[in-house]
């Protein structure tokens, strides 16, 4: 009979239609393409540029986003949102994410993992033993993934640093960012996007210890004996009128990849491009030279947004021991702060009429038994 399982069938539905209730409206499996971050043009996958302007130069790049950094207004883009691997421009939030986090002058003894990671490095030993500022210059001068290692390795591990970079990037709105390595070595379901690079780039630019590390030209680097010198990666700071740096990247998965900014006469224009297959340098200065001449006279046509409000650390935050701790408790609160008072009100009435049906049901199920008990 199907009779018997209708009180859960019906508290099964009541839950499901109360979540539905409290479901966000205009959800979408494809975050860029409802809402965008930024404003209702940057959700384009094509060309984005103001009217009666010159569009910017051509660029081989898939993605790309021309943008000033003090308004934070976009002057142009290509398929802003889209997301791609970013190979090692995804250590502009590894830095953002660890410099405020570590101390500048603390001893760092590398492991063999870090010391052996694959890709670009700076050549680590674990003989030697390196400030955390040291490692900061390899990371971003020499894109060194052995640094990447081993700074994720003193933040505590790296399954603590990948919470925390993934937690910056939600804090600055980067919401097309997932970072699954410090490094940016290619890794399954790590993502980011042109908008999302230039929003990192424009809170490092404000933070004085990450400026100084991408505009850092050569420096000396630590060796168990003595010292060798390191240079940055970025061509255009020796080549390019006010440039200051970021950070570029290339893997044979991701194709290249760059950040880039630039100042002149007190204003500051940042270019990201991402999945480039050629020689990009060219063409990024092309791009700045349109991003300088377009400020101040077109319509942008997107926004930076600001960063969200800075979360507490739930490890110093003091929770009251619950004697009866529900797995559930997670779930239902992420729901609860979803929903609105309509959708509220809608999924208690479902929850109380499933509740209210299914006591009834019961009820009458143990009436039932007592009668055939009694003949």
């Amino acid at each position: 009979m199907w009779t018997k399982p209708v009180p859960a069938t019906a508290l099964l539905a009541a839950v499901t239609l109360t979540a539905l209730a409290g479901a966000p409206a205009g959800a979408s499996a494809d975050p860029a393409s409802a809402n965008p971050v930024g404003g209702d043009m940057l959700g384009s996958r094509g060309l984005v540029v103001p009217e009666g302007v010159k569009p910017p130069p051509k660029t081989k790049a898939t993605s790309f986003l021309i943008a000033e950094a003090e308004t934070g207004h976009v002057l142009a883009a290509k398929d802003p949102h889209g997301r791609y691997l970013p190979a090692s421009t995804l250590k502009t939030l590894t830095a953002l994410t660890l410099i405020p986090k570590l101390d500048r002058n603390q001893a760092i003894k590398p492991s063999r993992n870090a010391v052996n990671q694959e890709g670009s490095a700076v050549g680590l030993s674990t003989k030697a033993t390196y400030k955390v500022h040291d490692l900061f210059r390899a990371l971003m001068m020499s894109s060194g993934n052995d640094a990447a290692m081993a700074l994720a390795e003193a933040n505590g591990g790296l399954a603590k640093t990948m919470r925390d970079m993934n937690a910056e990037a939600k804090r600055l709105q980067a919401n097309d960012t997932v970072a699954k390595t410090p490094s940016g070595l290619d890794k399954p379901g790590q993502s980011s996007s042109a908008y999302d690079l230039t929003l990192i780039a424009r809170a490092g630019l404000a933070n004085p210890d990450f400026r100084r590390y991408i505009s850092t030209k050569t420096a000396k680097f630590p060796a168990p004996k003595k010292w060798y010198e390191i240079s940055n990666h970025n061509k255009l700071l020796w080549r390019y009128k006010g440039m200051l740096g970021v950070k570029n990247g290339w893997t044979s998965k991701a194709h290249g990849s760059f950040v880039g900014a630039a100042s002149r006469d007190g204003h500051t224009i940042i270019v990201t491009i991402m999945r480039h297959e050629g020689y990009f340098w060219e063409e990024v200065e092309d791009l700045l030279d349109w991003g300088f001449s377009a400020r101040g006279k077109v319509t942008p046509v997107g926004q930076l947004v600001d960063p969200l409000p800075a979360q507490p650390d739930p490890a110093q935050q003091v929770t009251a021991p619950s004697s009866q701790p529900s797995a559930a408790a997670p779930l239902l609160d992420s729901a609860a702060a979803k929903q609105t008072d309509t959708s509220r009100t809608v999924g208690l009435t479902v929850i109380g009429g499933g509740l209210l049906f299914g006591a009834v049901w019961l009820g009458f199920g143990i009436r039932r038994r007592r009668n055939k008990a009694r003949l």
